[in-house]
């Protein structure tokens, strides 16, 4: 029994002992379990203070999102107005705009001059042209470092530039439909014109041309012409005291002596016993005998081969009709004469004449009548055949 006492004894310094190591170890134990309550409630803190932070990344991201969902909206708004856009002015004007090359810096300045120019109109008139607001963010995201930077929005003023473009589409109205055809309406009648300034350039030139040789015509004319004059002049004079005698006068004057080609002439003459005067104030006569005087004055200067006098003799007396044979047998050799007259005197002068005579009632008929012989055929020729070995010549 004192046995059992001995090793209970012992049993219990034994459990002593080792109570004793595990109250330390327990005292240690609770030492680190106080430090783990500490370090979870610093932890709690952590997660809380992180879910905050979570909180307001996801409310930033909500905001981010609406605004993106708002900004997809605007987006899609203004490519549905530049498609209308395109199709309306592809369908108005013809023109596709993706071939268009947009200049921002080339818009900017147009839209400072327009700005510029739009200073001078009355406050009124001047459209609305606001800063644009800038992005808005709350106070919380501005503080966060690892907050959404905000974006700048910087451009052009889109309330002057829709002024702009509403007044453009009234100028446009009002100059009505575009004429798609202009380009090749304007490229023939550039066409057109060059071919007319050309054909202008030439009728200038040729008209040039012309007045120059009308000019020397005018002037070799008037040359020639106041050569002939001179010698019709002198003929006549000559030819008239033949005709009427020594005592006889005549000349030719020029009434405008400055234009001497469209100037008339005043046939001036005296016969014996007269005074100088007018031919229009002469005899029946004395007319016909001047313009047989004027005639072969003329033949002088350059015979011509036919002549045809028509009742010249008429009104001619018989020394007359005598004179007037002698100066046409001066000429004789030089024309042929085809005279239409009644005087006896004139038809014995005459190589062949023709009549009409009406041997049955009713019926007329022409006959003709050869009043020289072979031998005077063979020793003499006519003015005709004359001129037609000249001609053949």
């Amino acid at each position: 029994f004192q046995n059992r006492i001995g090793n209970d004894a012992s049993d219990d310094s034994a459990l002593e002992m080792e109570m004793l190591e595990n109250q330390d170890a327990a005292d240690e134990l609770e030492k680190e379990l106080s430090g783990f309550d500490e370090r979870r409630h610093q932890l709690r803190a952590a997660i809380g203070e992180k879910e905050g932070e979570l909180s307001k990344i996801r409310e930033r991201i909500h905001k981010a999102t609406e605004r993106r969902g708002r900004e997809e909206v605007s987006h899609t708004k203004v490519r549905l107005k530049l498609d209308n856009l395109e199709e309306s002015v592809l369908e108005r004007h013809q023109l596709e705009l993706e071939h268009f090359r947009p200049d921002a810096h080339a818009l900017l300045t147009c839209l400072n001059e327009q700005k510029n120019k739009a200073k001078g109109l009355k406050t009124s008139e001047l459209p609305d042209s606001p800063e644009t607001p800038p992005v808005e963010l709350d106070e919380e995201t501005e503080a966060d470092e690892e907050n959404i930077p905000e974006l700048e929005v910087a451009g052009p003023d889109w309330n002057l530039v829709e002024s702009l473009v509403t007044e453009l589409k009234r100028k446009l109205d009002s100059m009505g439909p575009v004429n798609v055809d202009a380009i090749e309406e304007f490229e023939e009648l550039e066409e057109r014109h060059n071919f007319v300034v050309t054909q202008h350039e030439d009728l200038v030139n040729s008209k040039t041309e012309l007045l120059e040789v009308i000019a020397k015509i005018n002037d070799e004319t008037t040359k020639r012409f106041a050569e002939t004059f001179a010698t019709i002049r002198k003929n006549f004079k000559e030819m008239f005291k033949l005709l009427f005698g020594e005592k006889g006068k005549a000349d030719l004057v020029l009434l405008n002596e400055e234009d001497p080609l469209e100037s008339g002439i005043e046939v001036i003459a005296k016969p014996p016993g007269k005074k100088l005067q007018s031919i229009s104030l002469l005899s029946g006569g004395e007319r016909s005998m001047t313009a047989v005087g004027l005639l072969f004055s003329i033949y002088k200067v350059k015979p011509s081969p036919f002549c045809v006098l028509d009742e010249l003799d008429a009104p001619l007396d018989e020394s007359n009709i005598g004179r007037f044979l002698n100066v046409l047998d001066a000429f004789i050799d030089q024309s042929q004469f085809i005279i239409v007259t009644h005087s006896k005197r004139t038809m014995n002068r005459a190589d062949i004449m023709y009549g009409v005579t009406m041997e049955e009632f009713g019926v007329s008929k022409p006959v003709g009548m050869r009043l020289t012989t072979e031998d005077d055929k063979t020793e003499a020729k006519t003015a005709g055949q004359k001129a037609a070995e000249r001609l053949d010549a």
